[in-house]
């Protein structure tokens, strides 16, 4: 059975870290990018990071740069995102997805179910 599952979202004070680890099963990430999402109560979904498989190129969005890492470990298969800096806009629930295909730009096509970050003092 093909599924992503995402482990290790929690609560969290201000400036504290969390890794959010998300294990694959069922197929092989290695050939695909793979990327986290987040989505805050009453607001859209938006890609926090994504990594290129090809050429290892990663992306972030503006809000998270320079705090959050994408990597992957493909002898465990599995993505992380280590959270750094963390600010109560980060909270939402995180979700994992891999692309059809082995660049950012070709559409997601797997999921997790997600993991709720919450950052409060």
């Amino acid at each position: 059975q093909v599924q992503l599952v995402e482990s290790g979202g929690g609560l969290v004070q201000p400036g504290g870290s969390l890794r959010l680890s998300c294990a694959a099963s069922g197929f092989a990430l290695d050939p695909y990018a793979t990327a986290w999402f987040r989505q805050a109560p009453g607001k859209e979904r938006e890609r926090v990071s994504c990594a290129n498989s090809s050429d290892g190129t990663t992306y972030y969005a503006d809000s998270v740069k320079g705090r959050f890492l994408i990597s992957r470990d493909n002898a465990k298969n599995t993505v992380y995102l280590q959270m750094n800096s963390l600010r109560p806009e980060d909270t939402a629930v995180y979700y994992c997805a891999v692309a059809g295909g082995p660049l950012c730009e070709i559409s997601m096509e797997i999921w997790g179910q997600g993991t709720q970050v919450a950052v409060s003092s």
